[in-house]
């Protein structure tokens, strides 16, 4: 019997999609020859630029620039692809904000810390799961998602189970409810990010709602924690939201270092910034302007990335092997045992995962 091969977006959907997000002409405006282009894609190409922005969470910024293009150019068909394609999409962005609001005000009105992570970040967009951070106990997370929402928790892997967290299903619902507790990290080795986190929170207004999300600098590190230490691959998104960071000006340097170099990973995150200016600038022309310390910290940067199945690729032998062994090292040198024993069960469970994916198709149970 033969396997089934998934087929993945087009690397020439990529090129559209960047081009579309980073490049600019003089004016600001999308350049001549890339209106053209899409402008002269088929319905499939169409379907398959859009199935990309959805795996990288751009649908919303990607696609209201070609609306604009479409509607200029008074291209009826390629105009109602498009505003079908937003419709669709705000309507499940404008559900998963009512909920992630109640379930943001019920932690809250139980007494509960409580902290949107990542899922904001990509603001007009939004993720495919709800992420949150708690200092609650277990028991109190599920039994108010049980409670107040009729949850259901999620079958927990290894992994879950080692970054204390858990998943929830929520009548209604199509995206799942991801709650950190206590912990971050991939093996829940990251204590010293989360014991500060919510003391450092700011409020942001997105919509018509109001959120605690994470400080500037912790949202850097927990995108670094996920990218160049979890996953090895980077969505669009992270690329266009820490970008928008250095160009606005957001970043504290010399707190995003301090707090990076505490937690271990200042040579992951440094490598991650240096990453996202070198992929700005292969559509721009020039990069971002970062600090000379990050530069210095940076142990690659762009030209090691790589596209495959859908995501911009960072190779992990032997540039990311070599960051997880340096945090690995600076826990360990800090005497921090416990955290140190659990980081050292990753490339198991990485082992693990691979070994799972080519058996049966999947890795869950594991990762």
């Amino acid at each position: 019997m033969s396997t089934s091969i998934p087929q993945f977006p087009s690397e020439k959907s990529l090129n559209l999609l960047s081009r579309l997000l980073f490049e600019r002409s003089a004016t600001g405006a999308p350049k001549t020859t890339l209106k053209a282009e899409l402008l002269r894609l088929t319905r499939p190409e169409f379907d398959d630029l859009l199935t990309l922005a959805q795996l990288n969470h751009v649908v919303i910024r990607a696609l209201e620039p070609y609306e604009g293009i479409a509607a200029e150019a008074r291209d009826s068909e390629r105009s109602a692809w498009v505003l079908e394609a937003l419709e669709a999409e705000r309507r499940r962005i404008d559900t998963a904000m009512l909920f992630l609001d109640e379930i943001c005000s019920e932690f809250e009105d139980h007494g509960y810390g409580v902290t949107v992570i990542k899922s904001l970040d990509h603001w007009p967009d939004m993720g495919s799961d709800l992420d949150l951070y708690t200092d609650a106990s277990p028991e109190q997370v599920c039994g108010l998602m049980q409670k107040s929402f009729e949850a259901i928790i999620a079958a927990r892997s290894w992994g879950d189970r080692l970054a204390c967290k858990w998943n929830f299903e929520i009548p209604g619902l199509p995206e799942s409810v991801e709650v950190h507790v206590g912990r971050l990290g991939q093996t829940g080795e990251q204590v010293t990010i989360a014991s500060s986190l919510l003391m450092r929170t700011r409020q942001i207004q997105a919509g018509d709602h109001k959120f605690r999300v994470t400080a500037v600098s912790d949202r850097l590190l927990i995108s670094t924690l996920q990218r160049m230490y979890r996953h090895f691959y980077f969505r669009l998104c992270d690329i266009v939201d820490s970008a928008h960071l250095v160009e606005t000006g957001a970043i504290d340097y010399d707190d995003l270092r301090m707090a990076a170099t505490r937690a271990d990973i200042w040579k992951g995150t440094a490598t991650y910034l240096a990453i996202v200016s070198d992929y700005v600038k292969s559509y721009r022309g020039t990069g971002l302007e970062l600090p000379q310390m990050v530069q210095d910290a940076a142990q690659f940067g762009g030209s090691e990335v790589y596209y495959a199945r859908g995501f911009i690729r960072v190779p992990i032998l032997p540039q990311s092997a070599r960051l997880y062994t340096a945090q690995l090292a600076g826990v360990l040198g800090k005497g921090k045992l416990h955290n140190g024993a659990r980081l050292s069960l990753l490339p198991w469970l990485a082992t693990a995962a691979v070994v799972g994916q080519k058996l049966t198709g999947s890795d869950k149970g594991i990762w």
